[in-house]
């Protein structure tokens, strides 16, 4: 890759990077020698998409705003990418700012260059755009999901691989439990996460369509919704065990975590605080479910 030059930094970016020497700047970098601190400017036709991007959906507008900018200041931050196959680089984060250079039709774009494996570019892509990009709601509870089915992680490893507290990471989750036509509402930001959250307080998924409608219908407000839902729904004795087994200690939220990566979280805990005896109720759907757990238990020497 021949043509892969030093970056010659953009207006603005000098400023931007202390000590520029130690960055290898100075000097001509190839595939062979480059380092996760290296800027190299790099042909358009030689970098590829990220396969593991969160974010599904670029705002066209948005995008063109950046490539004037661009076309005007250049590209002030460099992406980040790593080497892959064929003599290409691979986008770990900075999708946006790809596709805005090469509407502004710049030719070559700075870089810095990484070294990861599938695993570490998915969360490394990932956790970049939970913290610095625009994703909507759906987008955050969908990266979240693939880092916790594809890294194998329980959500608590989940908030502090993100930064993010458990309960956040929970709330997020959730939000993929409710029907397709409101992770949609969502998406295209007809109502909000807070909306989205009240509406998880009704159990059939009718009501929820049916209020997530009335919701955009007449421009509720959240407060207004958790009033409808309040005057419409009473307390009933699961909702209560729940509020109690929120009560409970962290060890408890930590085991069902465990289990339920294995059980597809169908599992119930019941504690008695007075008594301080309990039990914990596990349904699975199969044999695998149970073959994968006493692997995991064989695995870890418990």
């Amino acid at each position: 890759m021949s043509s892969v030059k030093r970056s010659a930094l953009g207006r603005g970016l000098g400023a931007l990077i202390s000590d520029v020497d130690n960055l290898n700047l100075n000097r001509a970098v190839s595939i062979g020698d480059a380092t996760p601190a290296s800027i190299l400017e790099i042909p358009l036709e030689f970098i590829e998409a990220n396969p593991f991007q969160p974010r599904s959906s670029f705002d066209h507008e948005l995008l063109e705003e950046l490539a004037e900018s661009i076309r005007v200041l250049g590209l002030i931050q460099p992406i980040t990418v790593r080497i892959a196959e064929n003599n290409k680089y691979q986008i770990i984060s900075g999708e946006r700012r790809f596709r805005a250079a090469s509407l502004a039709g710049l030719e070559n774009i700075p870089a810095y260059v990484r070294t990861a494996d599938d695993q570490g570019m998915l969360e490394m892509a990932i956790v970049e755009n939970i913290q610095r990009e625009n994703l909507d709601s759906i987008e955050v509870a969908l990266s979240f999901q693939r880092l916790i089915e594809e890294c194998d992680l329980t959500q608590e490893a989940m908030a502090l691989r993100v930064g993010k507290k458990r309960a956040t990471v929970t709330n997020y989750l959730r939000l993929l439990k409710l029907p397709a036509e409101i992770q949609l509402a969502i998406r295209a930001r007809k109502i909000t996460m807070g909306h989205a959250r009240a509406l998880l307080a009704l159990e059939s998924p009718k009501k929820q369509l049916k209020l997530c409608n009335l919701i955009i219908e007449k421009d509720l407000s959240v407060r207004k919704v958790e009033e409808i839902i309040r005057k419409t729904t009473k307390p009933t004795p699961a909702k209560k065990e729940e509020e109690e087994t929120q009560e409970l200690d962290e060890s408890y939220f930590k085991l069902l975590d465990f289990l339920g990566k294995y059980f597809d979280n169908n599992i119930s805990l019941k504690v008695d605080d007075k008594k301080g005896t309990g039990s914990i109720t596990i349904r699975f759907s199969g044999d695998n479910e149970v073959i994968n757990f006493l692997k995991a238990i064989e695995k870890t020497n418990l």
